[in-house]
């Protein structure tokens, strides 16, 4: 069985700083890409960043650069999300998902939810101004 477990979230203040871990486990880690998406009410599910497990690459949207940090520790399966300067606006729902590459151009939409083969439930992270 397919299992991606999500953990870490909390309350936090502004400028704090919070890892989220995502626990994987049911299929191949090594030829699965792992994301960190999340969510708000009223919105859709939005990419936040991604990681290659084969190859290590790295991919984050606008709004997280240089704030957060995406890694993984193949050998347990486990991919971190490292969120530091935390805003109120990064409030939300976090979620990690695996998609399976399919071709060298996967990359390019590795932000759209959609393209994901697994989820997991997610994690609330919420940011007090």
């Amino acid at each position: 069985e397919v299992q991606l477990q999500a953990s870490g979230g909390g309350l936090v203040q502004a400028g704090g700083s919070l890892r989220l871990s995502c626990a994987a486990s049911g299929f191949t880690f090594d030829d699965y890409n792992i994301g960190w998406f999340r969510q708000v009410p009223g919105k859709e599910r939005e990419g936040v960043s991604c990681i290659s497990s084969s190859e290590g690459s790295t991919y984050y949207a606008e709004f997280v650069k240089g704030r957060f940090t995406i890694s993984s520790d193949n050998a347990k399966n486990m991919v971190y999300l490292q969120m530091n300067s935390l805003k109120p606006e990064d409030t939300a729902v976090y979620y990690c998902a695996a998609i399976r590459p399919l071709g060298r151009n996967w990359y390019l939409s590795w932000y759209t939810a959609g393209e994901y083969d697994y989820w997991g439930k997610g994690t609330l992270v919420t940011v007090s101004s």
